[in-house]
Formats: C-alpha cells, structure tokens, sequence
C-alpha cells in the first residue's frame, strides 16, 4: 500500500458502532484498520469494506496489554501509513451488584474500559505530536456522566477515561491534534441488544434506538471539522432518550 495512504485505526471495531466507524472511513479512501482481540472476529467486516471497494488491514491485538498495542502502532506506521485518525471504542458494559464484584472482574472492566484507552491515545499522541496533526476520538456512554445500579465498574472506567481524555485533550489541541469524546446515550442497534433488552430494540421502527451507521456519521463530522471550530465532546441519543 501507498505511503500516501491515510490510515484509521478502530480499536474495539465491533459488529456495531467500531464496524461502522471503520467502514465510513474506509469510504473515503483510508485505511481501515480494525483491531479485536481474535483477528477471526474481524473477518466479516473487512470482507464488507473490501466488497464496498475500501482498503482494510484487520489486525487481533489484545489493547489491554501494553507490549501488543506499542507494535500495533509500530506496524501500522512502518507497513501500512500515515496513522491519521486513531479511535478507541472498546465498552465492556457488564453489570452486577455492588457487593458481589469480585475484584478480578472489576479490574478486567477497567483494563478494558480505561486502560486500554489510555495505551491506544498514548501511543496515538506519540507518533501524531511530532507531526502536528491527526485526530482521536474515543467513545463514551451514558455511564462516562452517570452512575447506575449495578454499574459500578464500568461507570467508574467510563468516568476516568472521560476524565482521561479531556486532560489530553487539553494538552494536544495546542499542538494541532483533535482529541474528542463522545457519549453514547442509549441503546445501539445491535444483536445483543435485541437479546437482552428487546423492550428497547421494540422502538427501533420508531427512531428510538442509535442507529451504528449514524454514529459512524458524527465520528466523520467531528473529524472534518476545521481547527477554529473544534467540538471536544459530543452526546448522541434518540430523540425519545430521557437525560
């Protein structure tokens, strides 16, 4: 591939919002990388950007362990391009009741949820400082705002990395690098949530669940926006959403 190539990496390139995000860049002339932890997840979404006519480099790399995500960044930049946008999307929103959280499985969410985030910026913030220029966009939820029973967990992840990202955020926009959170404030059209919450997905005839593609659509709009009008953070939810 070119070196000219621009290149979008989506770590947490999932079957919903990162799958989406990687295939509306990959509309417009990147490199879409998606990463999972297992490369076999990634096989369908290339196979649909590939089909769409889009270049993809489907990579399996476990964000959560610092040795894989430093030759991640090292190997996109040495064999595929320029890293130009780099997202972090990786959830793990799971529930239990505050007495019964085992502390292998808090610290699993937030591995997950936050430390992850903070190797993917940092190594992004790295290579795009020196440079000037580039954008990072992470993904937030309704918990990155607010509590709520039996989210302990994962609202204390989403809190930090919000946190997280807005102090970098302040550090990189002097130096010409967009960094942007987005909290997505609602149920997402997807498998999962047609499983476990279908009094949700019933609303989805009406406009009332995100629609991924959507979401996709604000990811690309944020990235285009000129430097005198840059948004830090942006909040999507169907319009029926109370908040």
């Amino acid at each position: 591939m070119s070196e000219q190539k621009k290149v979008c990496l989506v770590v947490g390139a999932g079957d919903a919002t990162g799958g989406a995000i990687a295939k509306r860049f990959a509309r417009e002339g990147y490199v879409a990388v998606p990463v999972r932890r297992k490369l076999e997840h990634l096989d369908k979404l290339a196979q649909d950007i590939r089909d769409e006519g889009g270049e993809v480099v489907p990579i399996g790399c476990d964000a959560r362990q610092e040795d894989q995500v430093v030759a991640l960044f090292d190997r996109i930049e040495a064999e595929i391009g320029q890293l130009d946008v780099v997202v972090f999307n990786i959830g793990a929103n799971v529930r239990f009741p505050f007495e019964e959280i085992e502390v292998r499985k808090f610290t699993k969410i937030w591995e997950l949820a936050c430390f992850a985030g903070f190797l993917t910026c940092r190594e992004a913030a790295r290579r795009m400082t020196p440079r000037g220029n580039g954008t990072i966009l992470v993904t937030g939820a309704s918990a990155s705002v607010k509590g709520y029973a039996g989210g302990a967990a994962f609202g204390s992840a989403k809190f930090a990395l919000r946190g997280m990202t807005q102090s970098l955020a302040r550090e990189l926009w002097g130096k010409g690098i967009h960094v942007a959170h987005f909290i997505i404030d609602g149920a997402i059209d997807t498998e999962w949530i047609k499983e476990i919450w279908p009094q949700a997905y019933e609303k989805k005839d009406q406009d009332g669940i995100l629609d991924p593609e959507h979401i996709a659509e604000n990811y690309w709009n944020v990235h285009c926006q000129p430097r005198d009008s840059w948004t830090f953070e942006m909040d999507l939810r169907p319009w029926m959403e109370t908040f």
